[in-house]
């Protein structure tokens, strides 16, 4: 979380460049929405409710990161993807990037519903994946992507995930190998980033000023105050 707001925030300044991430987490990991309400979590059934909590920049559910790709897109409001104000268009361009390549290997996509709501609606169910916008990408009506933004004066960062599989009954979605048991994500990556980026990528590395930044950050990521702040 403090790698992407510290990328998010040099994105915004022009000393970084747009930004694709994709990332796992170490541990099953409940990530909070911005807006949603610590008491919340503080409720939650177990097994669910005894793992490692964070909370994230970006709006809408929680997510159970754990048999998942987690991936973020970092991008000055002027890029070619998002200016304008068409920040939701971000929403439609990357969905559709990692949608393409699902259903080549038989994975049967849906798009969600235009009257579920905005994505980064803070509204409704715990978990991010119990709940529909338009943006969504679904599996016989169950969400398999789902993603929210946090846009800044700058530049907007936007968080997703696509679920692998699970392992969690608390967890209601679809997953990736109830439908293609073999599809190995990692083997597409490189793919999805150029279609994310039309392109126009090169593989790198966070920057001397990124990291240090980000090390910065890790503390209030780390500590009660901003996970427990609602």
């Amino acid at each position: 979380m403090a790698r992407d707001e510290a990328i998010l925030t040099l994105v915004g300044k022009g000393e970084s460049p747009p930004t694709i991430r994709f990332y796992r987490w170490n541990e099953p990991t409940i990530s909070l929405g911005y807006f949603q309400e610590y008491a919340d979590y503080e409720r939650l059934a177990p097994p669910a409710g005894e793992l490692a909590v964070v909370r994230r920049q970006t709006g809408g559910g929680a997510i159970l990161h754990d048999l998942e790709l987690t991936y973020s897109v970092a991008l000055p409001l002027d890029h070619e993807l998002v200016a304008g104000g068409r920040c939701n268009f971000l929403y439609e361009h990357v969905h559709a990037a990692f949608s393409a390549v699902l259903a080549r290997h038989g994975v049967p996509i849906q798009r969600g519903c235009a009257d579920k709501g905005d994505a980064a609606s803070h509204r409704g169910p715990f978990f991010c994946f119990e709940r529909h916008s338009c943006f969504d990408v679904l599996v016989e009506g169950r969400k398999l992507i789902g993603s929210a933004q946090r846009r800044t004066s700058g530049a907007v960062l936007q968080h997703g995930s696509l679920v692998l599989d699970c392992r969690f009954d608390q967890w209601t979605c679809a997953t990736v190998r109830q439908y293609a048991p073999d599809f190995n994500i990692d083997d597409h990556l490189p793919a999805i980033a150029a279609a994310i980026s039309r392109g126009d990528v090169q593989p790198g590395e966070l920057s001397p000023a990124e990291l240090a930044l980000a090390h910065q950050l890790r503390e209030k990521y780390a500590g009660p105050e901003w996970t427990r702040q609602r």
